[in-house]
């Protein structure tokens, strides 16, 4: 692609920590992070921020009497924001673009108004500018004092990378600078957990590893939700503070079976990969971060789409969601976040519980995959900053 599009800082918040030194540390061991949560009268499987990041969070409700009236996925993402434009030194009067993403928006608070509702008949004043998707941009734009264009979009699962792809547009046609852009999700309250369950693929036991993500062999589904956010800045070429460029993008949707399924052989992942690597020979890509959610046709036909576009020489392939579960629409980015985690250490993250994988050279280029419901798949390829092949 003519002009690379660098990533200048990026910045999380999710149950691996706050900060990408305690992330990293996560990253090397074998734990997951998943506990039992009341939900509906039953324990389940999440994964929640830790008590340290709890906290953060409560002190930025605090900081603000206006804040105190917000989701958590406005939190959570306003967190990530302030983190990521002070990495990249980016000021108010810069005026950047924001484009925040989340599958579902302010649940919890849409849940909790919406009881209220049923019981009394009317609605709290503050209800409707509290839960609508457009909040999340909002807010953030407010908490940053930045005038720059912001879009706050739902494009289920695949949400963020949807955001990378509208960042570097507005970018290209030079109607701006710089883009801030990202998701975030805060899933984990009872009737969201309830939709999941209602379709069969959440999982049911508490074992090693609950959520089995890239396991083939697997026979029942093991989809566990997490929350968080995570965000990155976008500038044009800027090789002095680029953390990765960005050399590939490809986007798909595909035509389908019902309202959740995607083709055996992912078709949309497929196209996606086709036309994000078409400036690349197959054999520089080192690993694929795979969308891989935890179910059993899910996994198996991204996995299937990959052989087709790989064939035998597949690269190394690995998931965080047998770690952190499976973020909505910020899992994207987490996503993102790993894939640079490991190109700055040069260290392959692999998934305990399959056959292991040998990294045999330095990574270099990492492909990002994410699909949401609606068969729309996005695929990113990231190249590590001052790359040579």
């Amino acid at each position: 692609m003519n002009n690379k599009i660098a990533i200048t800082s990026l910045a999380s918040i999710s149950p691996l920590g706050n900060d990408s030194k305690t992330i990293w540390e996560n990253y090397l061991n074998a734990n997951h992070f998943f506990t039992e949560k009341e939900s509906n009268g039953k324990k389940v499987l999440v994964a929640g921020l830790n008590d340290d990041s709890k906290q953060l969070i409560e002190i930025l409700k605090n900081a603000d009497a206006k804040y105190k009236s917000l989701d958590n996925s406005v939190l959570f993402g306003m967190f990530a924001a302030r983190k990521a434009i002070a990495a990249s030194n980016w000021k108010k009067e810069d005026n950047f673009g924001i484009n925040m993403g989340s599958s579902r928006g302010a649940t919890e608070l849409f849940e909790k108004h919406f009881e209220t509702f049923l019981t009394t008949g009317a609605a709290p004043t503050l209800t409707s500018p509290t839960t609508t998707l457009g909040n999340i941009s909002s807010w953030i734009a407010h908490d940053l004092q930045t005038q720059g264009p912001e879009i706050s979009h739902s494009i289920t699962c695949s949400t963020a990378l949807h955001a990378v792809l509208n960042g570097m547009a507005w970018l290209r046609a030079g109607m701006a600078e710089k883009f801030l852009v990202g998701g975030s999700e805060a899933p984990l309250t009872p009737f969201t957990i309830a939709q999941m369950q209602a379709l069969k693929i959440y999982a049911k036991e508490n074992n090693a590893f609950p959520n089995r993500a890239l396991d083939l062999e697997k026979k029942q589904n093991t989809l566990i939700l997490g929350e968080g956010a995570a965000v990155c800045c976008l500038e044009i070429e800027n090789a002095t503070k680029a953390i990765a460029y960005i050399s590939g993008i490809g986007f798909a949707t595909e035509i389908l079976a019902h309202n959740i399924s995607i083709s055996a052989e992912a078709i949309c992942f497929q196209k996606s990969m086709k036309m994000a690597l078409k400036d690349t020979h197959l054999s520089e890509i080192d690993v694929v971060v795979m969308h891989a959610p935890g179910t059993i046709k899910g996994d198996l036909s991204e996995m299937k789409a990959i052989e087709k576009i790989f064939g035998g020489n597949l690269p190394l392939l690995t998931s965080n969601k047998w770690k952190i579960g499976h973020t909505f629409g910020a899992s994207g980015m987490l996503s993102i976040e790993m894939a640079i985690l490991m190109m700055q250490n040069d260290f392959f993250i692999q998934v305990p519980y399959i056959k292991q994988q040998t990294q045999k050279r330095a990574i270099k280029k990492v492909l990002i995959n994410a699909v949401g419901f609606g068969g729309n798949a996005v695929s990113i390829l990231l190249e590590k900053a001052s790359c040579e092949r």
